[in-house]
């Protein structure tokens, strides 16, 4: 445990943003992107260019659709991403509790 867990944080989770999108997603499997924009007070195009990243990482899926003639994307948290949110604790969890 310590500094060597440095090495581990995932530089894809690791931004504020981003983050709070895996965070959010952990626990609600699926948003829409309305509700991702209010609940991390992120612009459109702030947000977009975060769920970009982690789509691109496998960490989250996108998907597009229409309801009621208006768009709708809907992101969920992929096995991938489940997987390498969990990993990001462990290793943030050995980096805070190595300092005794």
């Amino acid at each position: 445990m310590g500094l060597h867990e440095l090495g581990r944080i995932d530089e894809v989770i690791h931004g504020r943003l981003r983050l709070g999108i895996m965070v959010y997603l952990a626990d609600v499997e699926a948003a829409d992107f309305t509700e991702l924009k209010t609940v991390l007070e992120a612009t459109q195009g702030n947000l977009s260019v975060h769920l970009k990243k982690l789509e691109e990482a496998g960490y989250v899926a996108i998907a597009k659709s229409f309801v009621n003639n208006k768009p709708l994307t809907r992101v969920s948290i992929t096995p991938n991403g489940r997987t390498a949110f969990a990993a990001y604790l462990e290793a943030l969890g050995g980096l805070i509790g190595g300092r005794g």
